[in-house]
């Protein structure tokens, strides 16, 4: 493979007009295609094969009105003032009045006709029904609902908005955890090359990557629902990977060039070692994300193949445009700047990395490591073990009012709902009744349901025909694990419910939903685990020509991920970083730890890669175990931090945002990576290795008669390259 990326590499950098115009006519051809297409995320949400997506689809084929978004209107007085005051009444009953004139909508709920009134005449429900699928309301249509209110807000109600769809309910998205991320990045790429020019171009490889794979995702959200999510996390990825593949690639093409090679035998060099180190860590970054397709949720399945084409047009990135820009610096890279005060420091750091590999910090530090590594070994895992321990106290959910901020509407909305009403008025659960003969049918369903321990109310809601439904309130609230069993119990006594009816009855609604959605992640769960970590342990092994390298990076992966787990659980869900992040405590999102799972397996194997690669690399050469381990460790170490430093540094721009569940997963992802590769990667790896010496590149014969060897180090390409000179020299 070795011999393949270089030839790649000669072939970008002989033809580098020629790679440059393709790929920015390709970003071109994006924005234009994606500004014709009219494309855009949105948020609808399916779940195959569950009762609440069946009961979804069965409330659009037979009672559409009742099937689109809907607002809850929240009414408030305060003090001595009821909702029932006469002119409270007047006001909103004029704001209902608006609202049913406004285009779009199908329905009504009129709060003193529906009698959602709370039982201290403080406060009242009412409902907006759209037409439309909430992810396909119009802002036109929001704006006029909240111009709707004024009514009742000029005389002295509050109103709130939750539900599906509402005034405000779409985040604007910024830029600016972006140009933050770049920011920072830029500084850390200065900081480890010590030149401009070496800082900005694995910047630049990213943004090109970012634009071609966001505009084409943009295109094709015309035709595919793709969650606004998704590009979120691939944004995150397309940066945080083409800055991280191009820096590896960079900065061996530097060592390069000052050890005296020519600028395209250093590119093509670069390229041909460290970028098989590139292309396997990338690849098992795209088996992870691709294995988010085994859980059955379109959406994540999405978020996965979106997030891995970023992945892919990075790794295609580094290996044809970086080395064609390369092309384009020549000995620019190695121009370095001149610190004030501190005259030819980054000089002096650069060439004796090269020259005096031993002198290095990361040497110094491996040295550490291996003469003190079963102490380390104990720590490490110690510290990595407490930090996991509140994952054993993680409760899954999906977000509610009770997650926002208290200066957000729903948030406010939620609150006066539970305080009014009860927490259940927050959790409605919709049970359809099919094949209706006539009204009769209903009523036994509703005195059954009423008998249900857990039930605090039971009303009609809409119906169509043959189709009926009834609205029951929990007594709980809608992540409640009593919820969840109430949901459970009525579909497990579905048949003396339905009794001799002869209806059919399904649960559904938001509620019924997310239960379904936190089932189905946790059943997909050990599937998704066994199909990512089999094939990443095959690829691994494939690379290294040994077991122990799958073993040791997969231990490691649990033991990043289960403290990333556990941090996470401690910020959120308990609530530590209440004031330090502006968040409300709550439970964890359910599809969390699952991405978590595939970003940090995918990202702790490229860390893995890299470092272990150079390791085995040394080894192949000098065939000494433990100084091959301080010398490759040594070697990685400044650009591993590096690349850690600057994912780390992306997801934590990431929670600038006002969202919670982005703020969750920026989160988790920079202490998983925080974690892995300085904890794991650069102390508890060559620690293990150091313990295991000559014994971990062991594989018998067959192994290595059948299982053919890649070369990633590129140990051939360069006893060949060696052989020509020699061979050229005589």
């Amino acid at each position: 493979m070795s011999t393949y990326l270089y030839r790649l590499a000669k072939w970008s950098i002989a033809h580098r007009k020629l790679v440059l115009a393709c790929w920015l006519l390709l970003a071109v051809g994006m924005i234009v295609l994606s500004g014709a297409s009219g494309g855009k995320t949105n948020d609808n949400f399916t779940i195959p094969g569950t009762e609440s997506q069946n009961a979804a689809t069965l409330l659009t084929d037979k009672l559409p009105s009742a099937s689109g978004g809907q607002t809850q209107l929240v009414f408030a007085t305060h003090g001595n003032a009821k909702i029932t005051d006469a002119s409270n009444v007047a006001s909103i009953g004029a704001t209902i009045a608006k609202l049913k004139t406004i285009p779009g909508v199908v329905a009504v709920g009129d709060p003193f006709q529906t009698k959602m009134i709370a039982p201290n005449q403080q406060a009242a429900i009412g409902t907006v029904q759209y037409r439309d699928a909430a992810a396909d309301v119009s802002d036109a249509t929001l704006d006029a609902v909240r111009d709707a209110v004024a009514p009742a807000q000029n005389s002295g109600v509050q109103v709130e908005y939750s539900g599906s769809a509402y005034p405000g309910w779409q985040l604007k998205i910024s830029e600016l955890p972006e140009i933050v991320g770049m920011i920072v990045a830029f500084v850390i790429l200065l900081v480890t090359f010590g030149a401009f020019v070496a800082a900005g171009l694995p910047i630049l490889n990213a943004i090109i990557g970012i634009v071609v794979t966001l505009m084409g995702v943009t295109a094709l959200a015309a035709v595919v629902d793709i969650a606004s999510a998704s590009t979120t996390v691939a944004l995150m990825l397309g940066l945080s990977c083409g800055i991280d593949y191009a820096l590896f690639i960079l900065s061996r093409h530097r060592n390069n060039l000052l050890t005296g090679m020519s600028v395209e035998e250093s590119v093509a060099l670069a390229a041909g070692t460290s970028g098989g180190s590139v292309v396997f860590a990338a690849i098992t970054v795209i088996i992870a994300l691709c294995g988010l397709s085994v859980v059955g949720i379109p959406f994540l399945t999405v978020m996965g193949l979106t997030a891995a084409a970023a992945v892919f047009v990075a790794l295609l990135i580094s290996l044809t445009l970086l080395p064609a820009l390369l092309g384009f610096a020549g000995w620019t890279v190695a121009k370095f700047i001149q610190s004030p005060g501190r005259p030819g420091h980054h000089e002096a750091v650069a060439r004796t990395a090269v020259e005096r590999p031993e002198r290095t910090a990361g040497a110094i530090w491996a040295r550490f490591v291996v003469r003190w590594r079963i102490p380390v070994v104990v720590v490490g895992i110690a510290l990595l073990a407490v930090i996991a321990v509140p994952a054993l106290d993680m409760t899954l959910g999906l977000p509610s009012g009770s997650a926002k901020p208290t200066s957000d509407t729903q948030r406010r909305a939620y609150d006066i709902v539970s305080d009014s009403f009860g927490p259940g008025f927050n959790g409605t659960l919709l049970v359809l009744i099919d094949n209706v003969g006539n009204p009769g049918q209903v009523e036994p369903i509703s005195e059954a349901l009423r008998t249900l321990p857990g039930v605090a109310a039971v009303s009609p809601g809409p119906g169509s025909g043959d189709l009926q439904t009834i609205q029951v309130i929990p007594k709980s609230g809608p992540n409640d694990p009593a919820t969840a069993d109430l949901v459970h119990r009525i579909r497990d006594n579905r048949s003396a419910i339905e009794g001799s009816t002869g209806t059919n009855i399904l649960v559904g609604g938001v509620t019924a939903s997310n239960i379904d959605v936190s089932a189905k992640l946790s059943a997909a769960l050990p599937i998704f685990l066994v199909v990512v970590v089999g094939l990443a342990f095959i690829l691994l092994t494939f690379a290294f020509r040994t077991i122990f390298v799958p073993i040791k990076s997969i231990i490691g992966f649990l033991l990043s991920v289960a403290a990333a787990f556990g941090a996470v659980v401690a910020m959120f869900q308990w609530g530590w970083g209440e004031h330090l992040f502006g968040i409300t405590p709550t439970e964890i999102i359910s599809f969390l730890p699952i991405i978590m799972l595939a970003i940090i397996f995918g990202l702790s194997s490229d860390y893995e890669v890299f470092v272990v690669s150079r390791i085995k690399e040394d080894f192949t050469k000098n065939g000494d175990a433990r100084a091959a381990i301080e010398r490759g460790t040594g070697y990685s170490a400044r650009v591993v931090t590096s690349a850690a430093l600057i994912m780390f540094s992306i997801f934590v721009a990431f929670m600038i945002t006002k969202d919670p569940t982005i703020k969750a997963i920026g989160f988790g992802f920079a202490v998983g990576v925080f974690l892995d590769a300085f904890i794991v990667r650069l102390t508890l790896v060559p620690a293990v290795m150091a313990i295991a010496g000559y014994q971990f590149w062991y594989h018998p014969q067959w192994f290595a008669k059948y299982v053919p060897d890649v070369d990633i180090e590129g140990e051939r390409l360069e006893q060949r390259l060696h052989a020509e000179k020699d061979a050229v020299a005589t």
